[in-house]
């Protein structure tokens, strides 16, 4: 199954679970995507050079709400279901979860 896609999902964070999307367009290799990570807290930033190992996605990016600092994301992608961690500077590693939406 191809790991494209539109993905509904709920970061949990130390102010509570945020909602938000992420939004996945792999490469015709396969092996790098692009795409975007949003939220409220976030707004939406897009990812420029992520990686795809097997059904796993890697990705790292800086944002700047609500505070300047570089993310990195570890997400394994299972059919339509998607779970992983999100590392937020000084918010620590938190859990992302979500469903495919498109």
């Amino acid at each position: 199954m191809s790991l494209a896609g539109t993905y509904d999902c709920t970061l949990s964070t130390p102010l509570g679970a945020k909602s938000g999307s992420l939004v996945v367009v792999p490469s015709p290799d396969g092996e790098s995507f692009t795409g975007s990570l949003s939220n409220a807290m976030l707004g939406t930033v897009e990812i420029t050079h992520g990686a795809i190992d097997g059904d796993m996605l890697l990705c790292s990016l800086e944002v700047t709400q609500p505070t300047r600092m570089k993310v990195t994301c570890e997400v394994i992608v299972d059919g339509d279901m998607l779970n992983g961690f999100v590392k937020a500077g000084m918010f620590g590693s938190m859990k992302l979860t979500g469903s495919r939406a498109a």
